[in-house]
């Protein structure tokens, strides 16, 4: 098996982390909310507010699944993505799970100054962005403490990253 999943919370880099390591290896790159927008034509908040969580998540996992055929990739998953239908499990199963670990007041100022304008946070107050930021984490922390390797995000290097990872009973 020779697949690498970056998770963590939006914001904290997992998408640049991923082209970079991908490219360190010479692997494919594949970012899970792109994969979800391209195959159902829609947004990911869009369609969250349209058909709901529960759909959501289940055609979120599906796609999750469908890397575990795929050999020689980095695959980015969305901040949720590993919380949700045993999937932090079945990741450890079929490669190596790495968090990008990030304060949330790096995360809130991140959210705040990206060019990105993500849908789930554009219309909070900064009081409701912090306070959404700290739930959120609060909630999907334990999932991500799973990840194999944790690594600080604000401090990225991806020539240790690919270390740590290739060290790692890859």
């Amino acid at each position: 098996m020779r697949r690498i999943y970056l998770l963590g919370f939006m914001g904290v880099g997992k998408s640049t982390a991923g082209r970079n390591l991908a490219l360190k290896l010479g692997w494919q790159f594949i970012d899970t909310d792109t994969v979800f927008e391209k195959k159902y034509k829609l947004d990911i908040d869009t369609f969250f507010n349209k058909y709901g969580e529960t759909l959501f998540r289940k055609l979120e996992h599906d796609i999750l699944i469908s890397t575990f055929k795929l050999n020689n990739c980095v695959i980015s998953t969305g901040g949720g993505m590993p919380c949700y239908l045993n999937s932090m499990h079945q990741i450890n199963q079929n490669g190596v799970s790495v968090y990008l670990e990030m304060n949330e007041l790096a995360i809130y100022n991140r959210l705040i100054n990206s060019k990105q304008k993500r849908p789930l946070v554009v219309n909070k107050s900064e009081k409701e962005l912090m306070d959404f930021i700290h739930h959120k984490i609060s909630e999907r922390l334990p999932c991500y403490k799973q990840a194999m390797i944790t690594v600080p995000a604000l401090s990225i290097n991806i020539d240790s990253l690919h270390d740590e990872i290739i060290a790692y009973k890859f």
